[in-house]
């Protein structure tokens, strides 16, 4: 009796036990068989320009991703509009010459989406940026391939013109903690990085370099009005080095005014550096 109790015991075990495998094999089996998804490559971007008059022709990245992508051999259609919570204005900030791009197998099914940036008539700098909402209406031509949803925010930078790289003669006054106050006169390089963004060699109190990192730090000049992005000392240590009071940029004679503070254990620092071109 005890024998047939155990066997019975068994039988039964074994039974939950198969149960719990074939219910596991069918979701994983589910999953294979789930859509692609095509869409753009990012969530969130920023395109920055002059206010010039120019349009300006930017791109952004799409894609298709999905457990069966690489079995997808069709064409894949993506059409693409904005969204209503734009503040961009369509014919005013932005065109979409190009509402609709072609995935292809040939190209992995990645391509770039043209957008054009419009700036006639608009006057920098501009009291809020506006932003760009992107979205994707349709994905056809091939089956299992499915829209992602996602949108892309993208924030249009109008600048003005800046034209600062240059070797300067840059005179720094650093505080200390304590209210007490060191003043070191140099000559620097300013590098132009990007549309109104620079870099300089130099960065607080170490002339020379510390031989690691990116020399300098980064700031960046909106119709005149200089700001130190928050950023890490030399892009290597973990000093923080942000601007606690905007700067200038006198057009008329070119000199460039920075104000920012770098962190440290005993006690916060900030520098006031004037750079004078050097003609």
């Amino acid at each position: 009796m005890k024998t047939l109790k155990y066997i019975l015991i068994l039988v039964l075990s074994l039974g939950a036990l198969n149960s719990c495998l074939v219910d596991q094999t069918t979701r994983y089996d589910a999953n294979d068989d789930g859509p692609n998804l095509a869409g753009f490559a990012d969530t969130r971007t920023a395109f920055g320009f002059v206010a010039n008059g120019d349009e300006y022709v930017f791109t952004v990245r799409m894609k298709l991703i999905g457990p069966t992508s690489m079995d997808v051999t069709d064409d894949v259609v993506v059409t693409i509009d904005s969204d209503p919570t734009s503040t961009a204005v369509k014919g005013v900030h932005f065109r979409l010459d190009q509402p609709t791009i072609t995935l292809k197998k040939a190209d992995n099914y990645l391509g770039l989406l043209p957008i054009t940036i419009l700036t006639q008539g608009i006057v920098a700098p501009l009291a809020k940026a506006p932003v760009l909402v992107l979205k994707v209406v349709s994905a056809t031509g091939a089956e299992n391939v499915l829209n992602n949803g996602k949108k892309l925010e993208i924030t249009l930078n109008y600048g003005c013109f800046s034209n600062l790289a240059g070797t300067y003669n840059a005179h720094l006054i650093r505080t200390n903690a304590d209210n007490t106050t060191v003043v070191y006169d140099y000559v620097d390089v300013i590098t132009q990085t990007g549309v109104g963004e620079y870099r300089t060699t130099e960065v607080a109190h170490y002339i020379g370099g510390l031989g690691v990192g990116t020399p300098g730090y980064t700031f960046v000049d909106v119709c005149n009005v200089v700001t130190v992005p928050n950023q890490y000392l030399l892009d290597y240590y973990s000093n923080e080095v942000f601007g606690h009071l905007p700067g200038s940029v006198d057009p008329a004679t070119g000199v460039i005014k920075t104000f920012y503070t770098v962190t440290f254990a005993a006690g916060n620092r900030t520098y006031e550096t004037t750079y004078t071109p050097i003609p």
